[in-house]
């Protein structure tokens, strides 16, 4: 299994299999069980943060069941839902920094939009993402310090970025409040 940036390909690769699962009446540990391939390693692949084996996807599809070639052909519906309440938003982050993603499902989508809250001492790490497409989001409350390449600004409410997302990037929440911004990437592929 190849852990990459998530691509358009495999967005569609995840919402596919989680389109057949559910298809299938199957929960994500439920397949997980029938299967012997860990529920991480299905939620990785439903959610495009992995590009499985062959091998990998084949014993997942047998517990569905469903043919590699079936697999292929099925296509998806994509979300059309305009309007999504706060607290229909899913949660993608953890720990002290909560990721709410504006629609339950990337596929067929050239935008990702999230609702970012930041805890006291929130950070997305020391090693500085990278990946493919373009970011940029406004600060709503709050003060957060972004890190693009060797440039490093604090950031307070009304500021804004945009950089492309190829360039090593890092948020950290500064000062004694959370820091709350809305942002968008295009493609979603982070």
């Amino acid at each position: 299994m190849n852990m990459t940036n998530t691509s358009q390909e495999d967005l569609i690769l995840g919402a596919r299999l989680r389109a057949l699962r559910e298809r299938a009446g199957l929960s994500q540990r439920a397949l997980a069980k029938k299967t012997g391939v860990p529920n991480s390693t299905i939620s990785l692949m439903e959610s495009g943060k992995t590009n499985p084996s062959v091998g990998a996807l084949r014993r997942v599809l047998d517990g569905i069941p469903v043919s590699l070639s079936e697999f292929f052909e099925f296509e998806p519906e994509m979300e059309k839902t305009t309007f999504y309440a706060a607290e229909d938003l899913p949660e993608i982050g953890k720990g002290r920094l909560s990721l709410k993603q504006v629609g339950t499902d990337l596929l067929g989508r050239a935008m990702m939009i999230l609702y970012e809250t930041y805890e006291i001492g929130a950070d997305t790490g020391r090693v500085m993402y990278v990946h493919e497409g373009e970011e940029g989001g406004v600060v709503i409350s709050g003060r957060i310090e972004i890190t693009v390449d060797d440039q490093r600004k604090i950031l307070g409410p009304g500021d804004a970025y945009y950089f492309d997302s190829k360039r090593p990037h890092r948020f950290r929440q500064i000062g004694p409040e959370p820091c709350v911004l809305v942002s968008a990437c295009t493609p979603p592929t982070f």
